[in-house]
């Protein structure tokens, strides 16, 4: 997973600067950041690998996004999110900071191990629920 070229800019404003730093004040929250960085991911991946309840990854997932670094989209029933750069450059480097030094967590590391096995074999979130596999994010940077 990969920062700059494949996470898009964000067209909105900059989070005020104290809701920016708070998000990268809870550890769930730097879990998902980890696991969307250069990838689109529905609910239902974030929910298994961080096992916790569903209304408490979107709690997260919405502080996120009122900070300018996830974005949201629906397809069908399934909601899929994916990290935006925000448009102040400062902001843009304090994020690709971030997830430099999250890929050298080992919780880190073992989230994305578990990713990778909600996505494959018969016991996957594909087989069971028929959820939609994780995309790389490409976009203008």
């Amino acid at each position: 997973m990969c920062y700059a070229p494949d996470v898009p800019r964000s067209g909105h404003k900059t989070a005020p600067l104290d809701r920016f730093f708070r998000a990268f004040a809870d550890r769930t929250r730097l879990r998902l950041i980890n696991l969307l960085a250069g990838q689109e991911l529905c609910v239902c991946y974030l929910v298994e690998v961080i096992d916790v309840p569903q209304p408490k990854i979107s709690r997260h997932l919405a502080y996120l996004r009122q900070a300018g670094i996830v974005a949201a989209r629906r397809e069908g029933k399934w909601m899929h999110y994916r990290l935006v750069v925000p448009s102040d450059v400062h902001a843009a480097g304090i994020l690709k900071n971030t997830i430099d030094s999250l890929k050298k967590d080992k919780e880190m590391q073992r989230d994305l191990e578990k990713l990778k096995q909600a996505c494959r074999g018969p016991e996957s979130l594909v087989q069971l629920m028929g959820a939609p596999l994780p995309t790389e994010v490409r976009g203008s940077a």
